[in-house]
């Protein structure tokens, strides 16, 4: 089927015919009917297969024919950037197209004026937890990746957002958006939805099993591979000499830097010369250099790279837009790329398919195989895509093939029938009048995918539990048979914490005195249930005994007094330590050394860490006001990573820890510093230049404009000539006195 034969609003045909999108495939044109007459839909097909496309055409009908609202929701941020970024392509049409995927505490009333919205399903949720006016007027959401129903950790989130939008606009159209499942059928009963499932693919797929020098697809075809070095450099050696590029799983991410840097010379060699010279970025993070942004540089220089969650977000990024560019020939990475943004290559080649969990090595799902099989093949550049796992003798390559190549995928189950999970969202139905009753929220409940799955049973009892505890930690109260919220209560829903976080933080502010250490505060926000703790390693015990010994009186929660809880508490200080080493100005390459971590699990606890002190911080309203000041240093001071004194400077734009503390150390202590400083000297301290100066003293309305001029002097001159800016704590007369 034409894209021009469909009932599609004026002008996007032409917009689509532009991107070279003329022509269906057979699953987009048994779905786009569906999608344009307004019905709720559920399509299963594999990765790469056009899913997104039948969304964007049922979005284009509804806000351009019908005057409607649309909301694309998404599992990662990094998916968000990449819808967003397609649906621009409309803005011709007059649409006005936004993001959100930050700020969990803000109803966002701008979002009105946009026709589509994308959201990750954390953000929807916290939209709807807000009751913002404008949700009223969505027609249309998109649930893209919607198989990640079954995640432990963002699935309830989804399953609960969908319910509540679908009670909020009963005649509202859902399109779900799912990898292959065995059971998808029953995400779209549950959803009241037309269902469309299809195994077609756009590039061809081979699946097959690689043993002593040949890969064995289950087409019954093989394929012999030229045996020097080892299997997996092999297998990827193979494909690149052929023209294409490859993404190699592994299931840690040490693996993945390990293997990165074995294939580094090896690559550097078959590539003979075309080394990749623009990696400089990476080894800074916040101008600091890291030993994990080195060895990522020497790797990308040789046209491989590894991706995990340790990297930064612009890591990341950049390894996936040299990828996409086809100057990166392979990516080694964790699973988690899989469920990613779209980074398809000719062959993607699976080592592992165990990983450790707690209590040992288990098998990972076929779901997730299927995914990372799932990228082999890029459309309109690759005829086929090939996905090869690897074998160590016969016995391997049968289980293989019967366990994975030719198993079906997992059914997926909802993962919202515990209590832990249900703490926050019966809270959020309560605090936001979803339901108002106990009635009222069982009739929600009954609503969701876990009741559709299974019965009411279960779930009715971890519910009345979780009431129960609500309502005796004063965050609802009962009248007669109506749910209340407490204004704490509101507040915890709004600030979009575990309710059990909350107690902890109440507790820790209700004990904090004004002479009271910050590091109590620290501690208190990593004994929650929303700051992941770090793995306490052997070598770790004494250290962080000592630090117990040491400060265990600035704490403001007790040790626990079960023993067997002895580990978390020593992981818990570890965590808050970690915290404490940044704001104090560790090296930022000590600290991930000290830590075990890489930058990427930095930014995550720092990213978390200042939203719980802001959290916490709004809490102290309510249960101790002197708390609050010493909190919102606080929070300024996790987000940069400062001392107190450079709290001034990092608010200045383009400034961070590190150069911060190169102004502070040479006399520039604030703004009025700034404002008599010689934009010279300025210039010319470390991790300065010229551009952050000049942007400097043009944000303290200062003019630059002679800086290029005057920077031709010599450092002698200046330093001859120019006076201090300002005697200095120590002693220092001039910015060059050290």
């Amino acid at each position: 089927m034409r894209v021009d034969e469909l009932d599609l609003p004026k002008g996007v045909a032409e917009v689509l015919g532009e991107e070279g999108i003329a022509e269906l495939y057979q699953p987009q044109a048994e779905a786009a009917p569906f999608a344009l007459d307004g019905k709720n839909l559920v399509v299963a097909i594999p990765t790469a297969s056009g899913k997104s496309l039948i969304a964007y055409l049922a979005i284009m009908k509804q806000v351009l024919e019908r005057g409607g609202k649309a909301l694309y929701i998404v599992p990662l941020r990094a998916l968000a950037a990449e819808k967003y970024n397609d649906l621009k392509l409309f803005e011709k049409l007059g649409l006005k197209i936004a993001m959100s995927a930050g700020d969990l505490d803000s109803p966002d009333p701008q979002l009105d004026e946009f026709d589509i919205i994308v959201a990750t399903s954390e953000k929807a949720d916290s939209l709807l937890r807000h009751q913002s006016a404008w949700l009223h007027h969505i027609t249309l959401v998109v649930a893209d990746e919607v198989h990640l129903i079954h995640d432990p950790g963002r699935g309830p989130t989804l399953e609960v957002t969908l319910t509540k939008f679908r009670k909020l606009n009963p005649n509202l159209q859902v399109i779900a958006l799912s990898a292959t499942i065995k059971n998808s059928k029953e995400l779209a009963d549950w959803l009241d939805a037309e269902h469309v499932s299809s195994d077609w693919r756009p590039t061809p797929l081979k699946e097959g099993i690689y043993l002593d020098g040949e890969i064995r697809f289950t087409d019954n075809t093989s394929r012999r591979v030229p045996c020097n070095k080892e299997p997996l450099w092999d297998i990827v050696a193979d494909s690149i000499a052929d023209g294409g590029q490859c993404l190699v799983f592994v299931n840690t991410r040490r693996s993945t830097e390990t293997v990165a840097k074995r294939f580094a010379p090896l690559m550097g060699k078959l590539l003979a010369g075309t080394e990749l010279e623009d990696g400089d970025s990476l080894v800074e993070d916040q101008g600091e250099p890291t030993s994990v942004g080195k060895r990522l540089r020497a790797c990308v220089r040789k046209g491989v790279a590894f991706h995990n969650a340790g990297l930064t977000n612009e890591q990341r990024r950049f390894v996936e837009t040299k990828f996409k560019e086809g100057k990166i020939k392979c990516i080694v990475a964790t699973p988690t790329l899989a469920a990613g943004i779209n980074l398809p290559a000719r062959r993607v080649v699976i080592r592992d398919v165990t990983r450790f969990e707690a209590g040992g090595n288990v098998s990972i799902p076929v779901l997730e195989i299927k995914q990372m099989c799932g990228r082999a093949g890029r459309p309109r550049f690759d005829p086929y895509g090939e996905a090869v796992l690897l074998a160590k003798n016969e016995d391997g390559f049968r289980f293989l093939l019967e366990n994975y190549l030719l198993n079906d995928s997992e059914e997926i189950y909802s993962k919202l029938g515990s209590e832990p999970v249900l703490r926050a969202h019966i809270l959020a139905t309560v605090a936001t009048g979803t339901a108002s009753s106990r009635d009222e929220l069982m009739d929600f409940l009954n609503s969701t995918f876990f009741a559709h799955q299974t019965t009411m049973i279960g779930l009715e009892e971890a519910a009345d539990n979780v009431l129960e505890f609500l309502e005796e930690e004063g965050m609802i109260r009962q009248d007669r048979d109506r749910l209340i919220p407490t204004f704490f209560g509101r507040r915890v829903s709004d600030l979009y914490i575990d309710p059990l976080t909350a107690t902890k933080l109440r507790d820790a502010l209700r004990n904090f005195k004004p002479d009271s250490s910050y590091f109590g505060l620290l501690h208190a926000i990593c004994s929650s249930p929303d700051m992941l703790t770090m793995y306490l390693r052997r070598s770790d015990y004494d250290w962080v005994e000592e630090v117990m010994l040491a400060r265990g009186q600035e704490l403001l929660l007790p040790p626990p007094e079960d023993m067997d809880e002895y580990d978390f508490y020593l992981a818990e200080l570890k965590t808050a330590c970690s915290l404490d080493d940044w704001i104090q100005e560790m090296e930022e390459d000590m600290l991930l050394k000290k830590y075990g971590m890489g930058p990427g699990d930095l930014r995550n606890k720092v990213d978390v860490g200042e939203w719980l002190i802001y959290s916490m911080r709004e809490l102290s309203n309510i249960f101790n006001k002197d708390a609050y000041p010493v909190l919102t240093e606080l929070i300024t001071r996790i987000r940069y990573g400062v001392r107190p004194e450079l709290l001034e400077l990092v608010r200045l734009r383009g400034i961070g820890r590190a150069r911060a503390r190169s102004l502070y150390d040479h006399g520039v202590r604030g703004v009025e510093d700034l404002r008599t400083v010689d934009p010279v000297r300025l210039a010319r301290l470390p991790k300065i230049g010229n551009a952050v100066a000049k942007s400097l003293l043009e944000q303290v309305g200062v003019r630059a404009h002679d800086l290029e001029a005057k920077t031709a002097k010599t450092v002698a001159e200046e330093v001859k000539t120019e006076e201090v800016v300002r005697p200095t704590d120590n002693g220092q007369r001039s910015l060059f006195d050290f």
